[in-house]
């Protein structure tokens, strides 16, 4: 009883529960300033930064960058913002992306631009180790420095 009690009061910091009455109900709302869409809470920011900042300022909200898991949260993605990065990396090790929750990126759900990832070394010659989504009003994924700010950052948290 004592581990569930916590583990509510744990996720009622970030989420409310509810009943689960309404035919079409989400049985969960996100804190204020919170979006919901399947099963995740999504906060947009307009603050510009870096991938590091922005992950930083994630996580300071009790989530992280956005882990994308699906075609449909890509599409609802799509429909939301212009430039934002999004929580997947490779600068452990070159050409191993891996988001931030550290499972492996899955080869057969991506959506690069075609040419993407090219770490191409033009701005920062340590490459392009972090991605980004949305550029040139082309909402797919780029790798980009991951030095340079973009205006919109979107963090996601679990709802329960």
């Amino acid at each position: 009883y004592q581990l569930f009690l916590s583990l509510d009061l744990l996720k009622s910091n970030h989420v409310v529960q509810c009943s689960p009455h309404a035919r079409n109900d989400p049985c969960y709302k996100c804190e204020d300033g919170w979006e919901q869409h399947g099963g995740k809470c999504y906060y947009f920011s307009t603050n510009s930064s870096s991938w590091n900042e922005s992950r930083t300022e994630c996580r300071t909200k009790g989530g992280d960058l956005v882990k994308i898991d699906s075609s449909e949260e890509q599409r609802f993605l799509q429909t939301k913002t212009e430039k934002f990065w999004i929580g997947l990396t490779d600068s452990a090790e070159e050409g191993r992306w891996l988001w931030v929750d550290g499972s492996p990126l899955n080869e057969s759900l991506t959506f690069w631009f075609d040419g993407e990832p090219n770490s191409y070394p033009v701005e920062d010659p340590d490459g392009e180790d972090c991605a980004m989504m949305g550029h040139w009003e082309i909402m797919l994924w780029f790798d980009n420095s991951c030095k340079r700010t973009f205006r919109k950052i979107i963090c996601w948290i679990m709802c329960y």
